[in-house]
């Protein structure tokens, strides 16, 4: 990112409406060349063209950061079997190199705000402050330094003008979906909007999120091998947020580790993110693969909790109860207990028991039934494109559906932790995992066997 980062709307209502300008001309201009091309010719060249695309749209999403990176970010997930084959590790790579990549921010600039917000000099409230960003995000970017008591720590940073870009992003929300469904044509536009407009304004509270990052260090204090660092309280402001540093591994190195340590590091993920909702009610809505990273004893660190959510127990239960009649194939029981939850409306004759069972056996067949299953890319983008895409079979019943309010993040979350685990190619029987946490069943694996004191302490 350079030093003038567009912060008004119509500035960055340009950025993003000359990509899709030129999407569009490119589009026209591959439909118009494929009147003389091959079948095989055509469909190489909408790879090709896909793939372009995704590219172009990637790095001026990532360059503007705000919503605008949020939405890449989303998106670049919702539809990992998007592209063909031959370009799936050129896209990763290319992910990969958005996440990490550090935007070009005058240290200065950043300093100033630091000091603003803390209301001392650096000196003061540092023994030591690395100038170099270690990590960027959608709204602010990473340091790292010690404290004067010697302890290492973590200090985001809020860009400066970012709160402004993103409500003027927030007004061009339908311009940047747009461009956002070339590269994923099966996310749901609407229900996005919906979600980023909701979650978007309280990440840009960095004391909200410090809250949030406390709760979660309590809830996992103590676990076995899930560790959320301390946040430094009194060095947390709106925009300003420092916690203990964690020396780990980081997704890209994990990918080139051996099988065992990947199915390891993809069953903590799982249990982290889908045990965090159903056994605390209180799950966070981002597994973007740097909010978490491998340690060196073991443990996987968790490190960002700005988009956190808190449910009701009693919409957990209806959940675990819609799950429950799902696993056991009562169609009817299925077809009443999503209908009562909101996802459709119960007088609608056009929604059958039948085709409501198998569209839910088919988005959650990877946990639901009781056997191994590696997660691979394959899968995930059928899951996928069964979640909301006009290429599933159960196109027509999901324009007959609704996605409640309250079940939108959990959603959201499921589908980007079996994207992560597709990138793993993770294997396990997340039936049996998965049934610890919904129904009180005994541990299935080492490592439910190893957390489950922690669970029983905490549920004494």
């Amino acid at each position: 990112m350079a030093d003038d980062l567009p912060t008004g709307r119509w500035r960055r209502a340009a950025k993003v409406g000359r990509l899709a300008g030129g999407q569009t001309a490119r589009g026209y201009a591959t439909k118009a060349a494929n009147l003389t091309r091959s079948d095989q010719s055509r469909r190489d060249a909408a790879g090709r063209r896909q793939m372009e695309a995704a590219e172009q749209i990637f790095e001026v999403l990532g360059q503007m950061k705000g919503a605008a990176m949020k939405v890449g970010q989303v998106a670049s997930f919702i539809d990992t079997g998007a592209f063909p084959p031959e370009f799936q590790e050129r896209i990763q790579a290319k992910l990969a190199e958005l996440r990490d990549a550090a935007p070009r921010v005058p240290f200065e600039r950043m300093r100033k705000l630091i000091e603003h917000d803390l209301g001392e000099g650096l000196g003061d409230l540092f023994a030591e402050f690395d100038e170099d960003a270690m990590a960027a995000a959608s709204i602010g970017q990473v340091y790292r330094a010690r404290l004067h008591d010697g302890r290492q720590v973590a200090v985001k940073v809020q860009y400066p003008g970012v709160a402004q870009a993103v409500r003027a992003d927030l007004q061009n929300l339908g311009l940047i979906m747009r461009v956002a469904k070339r590269m994923a044509p099966g996310m749901d536009a609407k229900a996005m909007t919906r979600e980023i407009r909701e979650r978007l304004t309280d990440e840009l509270d960095y004391e909200h999120e410090a809250q949030q990052h406390r709760a979660f260090a309590r809830s996992w204090r103590g676990h076995p091998f899930i560790y959320v660092p301390p946040v430094v309280t009194e060095l947390c402001t709106e925009h300003v947020l420092v916690s203990e540093w964690v020396e780990a591994k980081g997704f890209e190195e994990v990918k080139q580790m051996d099988r065992a340590t990947r199915d390891r590091f993809g069953e903590i993920v799982f249990r982290f993110f889908f045990g965090s909702l159903y056994r605390n009610g209180h799950f966070s809505g981002d597994p973007h693969p740097g909010n978490y990273r491998l340690m060196d004893d073991g443990r996987v660190a968790f490190i960002d909790f700005g988009m956190t959510k808190r449910v009701a127990r009693a919409d957990l239960q209806a959940e675990i109860a819609a799950v429950r009649f799902g696993m056991d194939g009562d169609v009817e029981a299925l077809h009443r207990q999503l209908g009562s939850m909101g996802f459709y409306d119960p007088a609608d004759e056009q929604v059958s028991a039948e085709a409501v069972s198998e569209h839910f056996h088919d988005v959650t067949r990877w946990y639901i039934e009781d056997r191994e299953v590696t997660v691979d890319r394959e899968l995930v983008a059928q899951v996928l494109i069964d979640f909301g895409d006009p290429r599933s079979r159960h196109w027509q019943l999901m324009r007959r559906e609704t996605m409640p309010p309250q079940a939108m993040l959990a959603r959201r979350m499921e589908a980007l932790t079996l994207g992560v685990l597709g990138q793993l190619g993770a294997t396990a029987n997340w039936h049996r995992i998965a049934r610890e946490w919904l129904f009180g069943d005994p541990p299935s694996t080492e490592l439910g066997r190893l957390e489950l004191p922690f669970h029983e302490r905490a549920a004494a």
